[in-house]
């Protein structure tokens, strides 16, 4: 009976055609190497003999590295447990904040720097929102995860919110009392969508643009030219910007599966994958343009440059949580 095709063995089969023709950075030959490595011999591992019944196997050491689909669907369990304790007693609100793919040159070159400029423009527009007076008046909570990819692993560069539904207010104590001691009061949040949809696009617009461009005066973008910074900044701005808002989720089952759908997920799962030939890789995606289900047939080359735009950079946080959900707030 033929194994189902791995990731594991993709890389292994076409590491070596895929380094010809593309030069390789460290960061991303770690991640081709961990993850070839992952549950063999070359990482080491114990011997297990039961006294009993005389069992025994060959137990191997996981890489885990983040891109890996065999030892993420591990983190993702226990992430999500560890999160379900932590879930608030409300609706979450699912916001999906999306980088135009004009940026995705700039993403190639400096991906970190504009990964960093979506967070905080990202939480700057919720906590703006949140802060107004006419809206809620006090501090949101936010959980933020990046995303890098398409479903057919184009880049797609989006973070991922999930948004307890209300703010905490600290305003002025009552009469006599010390504000030392004032309980924050907790303001449910009213709306179906949380805020609304066209102000938000617009004001995230404003802050990424605004932020992109503070990076290019502090020369965190040496890569860009002028004239790439100003053609490509004026063109986005020009453009309408969607943030995604979905109706709030009520029940705890049903936003525990969304933190795990979205949190440690990888470019692709394993379960995608259909075929392998000596040439070609074949996976299902969905096609968004027409909603239906589709495979593609890639180059064995051009699925591992796809699958490699994807890795994230050393050390970066890719799963940031803010304002009271933030560590200095628990």
């Amino acid at each position: 009976m033929n194994k189902h095709p791995t990731l594991q063995g993709i890389l292994s089969q076409f590491v070596g055609n895929y380094a010809q023709q593309h030069s390789i950075s460290p960061a991303r030959y770690k991640v081709i190497r961990q993850l070839t490595a992952c549950r063999t011999p070359a990482l080491g591992g114990q011997f297990v003999h039961c006294d009993s019944c005389d069992f025994q196997q060959h137990r191997y050491h996981s890489c885990r590295n983040r891109h890996c689909p065999k030892c993420q669907q591990k983190a993702t369990r226990q992430w999500c447990e560890e999160q379900q304790e932590k879930l608030l007693p409300v609706p979450y609100y699912h916001l999906v904040f999306t980088v135009p793919h004009e940026l995705n040159p700039w993403v190639q070159c400096h991906d970190d720097v504009v990964y960093r400029c979506l967070f905080a423009a990202a939480w700057h527009t919720l906590k703006t929102f949140a802060a107004d007076k006419k809206r809620l008046n006090g501090e949101l909570g936010m959980t933020a995860i990046l995303h890098t990819w398409g479903q057919n692993l184009s880049r797609h560069v989006h973070l991922h919110c999930l948004v307890p539904g209300g703010a905490l207010l600290t305003g002025q104590p009552s009469t006599g009392g010390d504000s030392a001691d004032q309980q924050p009061e907790w303001h449910p949040a009213k709306s179906h969508y949380l805020f609304p949809v066209r102000a938000l696009s617009r004001h995230f617009r404003g802050k990424m643009v605004s932020a992109l461009r503070h990076a290019w005066q502090q020369k965190a973008l040496p890569r860009l030219t002028p004239a790439d910074v100003n053609q490509t900044l004026n063109t986005v701005m020009a453009k309408e910007w969607v943030v995604y808002s979905k109706a709030h989720l009520k029940q705890p089952d049903t936003i525990v599966r969304y933190l795990g759908r979205y949190t440690r997920k990888i470019a692709i799962s394993e379960s995608r994958i259909c075929t392998v030939s000596e040439h070609h890789v074949t996976f299902d995606y969905k096609d968004y343009r027409d909603d239906k289900d589709k495979q593609m047939r890639l180059g064995g080359t051009e699925f591992l440059r796809r699958f490699l735009l994807h890795v994230l950079p050393q050390g970066f946080m890719r799963i940031r949580h803010y304002g009271f959900l933030s560590n200095r707030s628990r």
